[in-house]
């Protein structure tokens, strides 16, 4: 069984490959994997044979939908990648990748250029501190590339420079950073290689000195700097790449080996120990004789295997039979087993330390974000969290069989450990059981692992806006509950007043009778009764909100009157006096903000003012893009994803947040309330 402690953490890189759909990660990868003798042949994304696509939806739709994990050796060097889904709505899946590497290498397609999720994949890897890089692929198309490049430096600064160049045509690949000398497609190598010097020694007044008087400097003295300047993001590689020809190929492998950070020298992970504004910041330090600090970036679920947890060691060392804690269980697991992943592959090993990224599995205890720690008094210390999108993209979903409801919510659970972008609730107002996605594709993806992994069929529909009843005068109410049926019977008589309260203050009930004609042991039967009148609706079948409840008056009898009787008399009254006081049915306003294109604010201010919603700011952010702001009825943006693709092809996104209840409109109302007739006459 290997061990990996072994060549030791100076020779251990982490790189994770991020960015747009179809940019060619996975080809990338296998390409990778191949010149360096890790696998026998280069796998095909179309014939299903490569290592990272290993599911077989993923195979039948011929694109990544879930993170994998991979490794290989270059010379004396471990590399550790991991290969994330492109689509907007599995970031999910895509963004806990960037807790567990120093650098995100960003892909981007020569033939389709700058792409949404690229710039917002290096917002995101900025964000965590982490070095990044860019590689361009598909250098054998025929594409733009001198445009290309000033694109990428318009989009992402004056940093991003050329370590290599692509030649003949993109056939192959020069280097720039060692090399002074070589023909070049465009720009010269002799060009590249000075602004790389000079952009590298400014982070360093020595250097700059030296470079003054001597006019050049060796690039192979220039690591230190070089360091500082990719931890300062002082300096942005580019790579040209062709993961379908191989062009490119060893000359990225050469500069992962040799200007991509080891775990010594990239940012250290944002460690805090305790909650709230109490947390502290510490660091943990990637040697391998301290404690074990480890964190958990992914949970997979197999109904076969059971629990894996996948997690980067960033301190110490763990090895078979170590004792570990989750976060701050108070019973640590034993490590039966310590793999390394090759795709779905599991590559048992003795020993791991900083840097490594490894599984253990069957242990129920792990979650995503977990940290992994071998010492009790390392409870409270945690990872910054992540700033994931809000999943606003909801769908209605119920068992097609009777008797599934508790499995499916056990699968659910399952799936939502998964993906920290997936949520599922209750809706006890609708009485609807909601998953709540990234868009259209994360939950189809949902769907299509019930049915096939998990082979439960379920219903869908849209879900049902939660509207809320309240009243806007006060009125009064009464009913008296009389039932005799040879024995005992029920009798009960209810008077009481509703009056509306401000928005959002709920319900308030009082007490207000005289001289016990409601003994104090029925009054809790009459707000039971207000209450399930509250629950179920009045006018249009949704819950009554912002209500106070006054009774007054009332009768009782000394051998008939029962708890049931005041139930059903309170209920009835509370009716009559809704329906007299002016009620009105509430829908919920949400604030909005929309990323998306500028070119396209103007379409998608339109029709938010035409889907009765309101713009209250606007912002530009990277790159041609623009943030809209506002608030709408939540009712009009069901579905609202489809049309917002339509107006941005593809290239916006949403968030939703409620705000507050309003009334509907007269003729929303209207129908409503005619709709809830028809109900209660079926």
């Amino acid at each position: 069984m290997p061990s990996l402690s072994k060549p030791g953490t100076a020779a251990v890189r982490t790189l994770a490959l991020v960015g747009p759909a179809a940019a060619g990660k996975t080809s990338l990868v296998e390409g990778l994997l191949h010149a360096t003798g890790a696998i026998g042949a280069v796998g095909s994304i179309e014939k299903g044979t490569t290592v990272s696509d290993s599911d077989p939806l993923e195979r039948r739709m011929q694109h990544s939908l879930n993170t994998s994990v991979l490794h290989l050796t270059h010379g004396d060097t471990r590399i550790h990648l991991i290969d994330t889904p492109g689509a907007p709505d599995l970031l999910g899946q895509a963004l806990p990748a960037l807790e567990a590497v120093e650098t995100a290498a960003v892909v981007i397609s020569a033939t389709t250029g700058i792409e949404p999720m690229a710039v917002r994949m290096m917002e995101y890897a900025a964000s965590r501190r982490l070095d990044r890089l860019v590689i361009v692929n598909k250098i054998d198309a025929g594409a733009d590339l001198p445009s290309l490049l000033a694109d990428i430096q318009s989009a992402f600064g004056r940093e991003c420079l050329p370590v290599n160049l692509p030649a003949d045509g993109g056939k192959r690949v020069v280097d720039c950073f060692f090399s002074r000398e070589g023909g070049a497609d465009f720009s010269s190598v002799e060009d590249a290689h000075r602004a790389l010097v000079e952009q590298v020694v400014e982070v360093d007044p020595e250097f700059v000195e030296r470079y003054l008087n001597d006019g050049d400097v060796d690039a192979s003295e220039l690591h230190a700097p070089l360091e500082q300047a990719l931890r300062e993001g002082h300096l942005i590689p580019v790579c040209f790449v062709s993961a379908r020809t191989g062009a490119g190929i060893p000359q990225l492998l050469d500069v992962i080996d040799k200007l991509l950070p080891n775990p010594t020298e990239g940012n250290p992970p944002q460690f805090l120990e305790g909650e709230g504004e109490a947390a502290r910041p510490i660091e943990a330090k990637p040697d391998p004789s301290r404690h074990v600090l480890a964190h958990v970036f992914k949970v997979t679920v197999d109904p076969y295997v059971g629990k894996m947890g996948i997690f980067r060691i960033h301190q110490g060392t763990i090895g078979k039979d170590s004792e570990l804690y989750v976060g701050d269980g108070r019973k640590p697991f034993k490590v039966g087993h310590l793999f390394m992943l090759q795709g779905k592959d599991h590559v048992e090993v003795a020993s791991a330390g900083p840097g490594d990224i490894c599984a253990v599995a069957k242990v129920e205890e792990l979650h995503h974000d977990a940290v992994l720690h071998d010492a009790a008094e390392d409870n409270h210390i945690h990872l910054k969290p992540l700033a994931f999108p809000v999943p606003v993209h909801g769908l209605a979903i119920s068992p097609k069989r009777r008797g599934d409801e508790q499995r499916m919510w056990d699968i659910l659970g399952k799936l939502i450990d998964e993906d920290p972008c997936l949520k599922v609730e209750r809706d006890a107002s609708t009485h609807e059981t909601i998953v709540y996605g990234l868009g259209e594709l994360h939950l189809r993806m949902l769907l299509e692992r019930l049915r096939e992994v998990y082979k439960l069929e379920v219903d869908t529909k849209p879900p049902r806006v939660a509207y809320r009843e309240t009243v806007t005068a006060a009125a009064e109410g009464h009913h008296r509950h009389k039932k005799q049926t040879g024995g005992a019977g029920q009798f009960g008589e209810v008077f009481l007043r509703v009056e509306p309260l401000a928005r959002g203050a709920g319900f308030e009930f009082v007490d207000q009778v005289k001289g016990g004609v409601i003994p104090t042991q029925f009054m809790p039967a009459v707000e039971k009764g207000v209450r399930q009148a509250m629950d179920t609706g009045v006018i249009a079948g949704y819950p009554v909100d912002d209500v106070r409840v006054v009774v007054y008056d009332g009768k009782h009898h000394s051998v008939d009157s029962k708890e049931i009787a005041f139930v059903t008399a309170a209920r009835k009254a509370f009716m009559a006096a809704v329906r007299e006081a002016r009620p009105v049915v509430l829908e919920p306003v949400v604030d909005v903000e929309i990323t998306a294109p500028e070119t396209a604010m103007g379409d998608i201010t339109g029709d938010l003012s035409a889907r009765r919603g309101q713009v209250s700011g606007t912002s530009h952010v990277a790159a041609g893009q623009v943030v809209v702001r506002g608030q709408a009825a939540l009712s009009e943006l069901i579905g609202y994803q489809s049309r917002l693709n339509a107006m941005t092809a593809g290239q916006g996104r949403y968030t939703l947040a409620l705000s507050h209840y309003d009334p509907v409109p007269p003729h929303v109302q209207q129908q409503l309330v005619s709709q809830h007739q028809v109900r209660d006459e079926d």
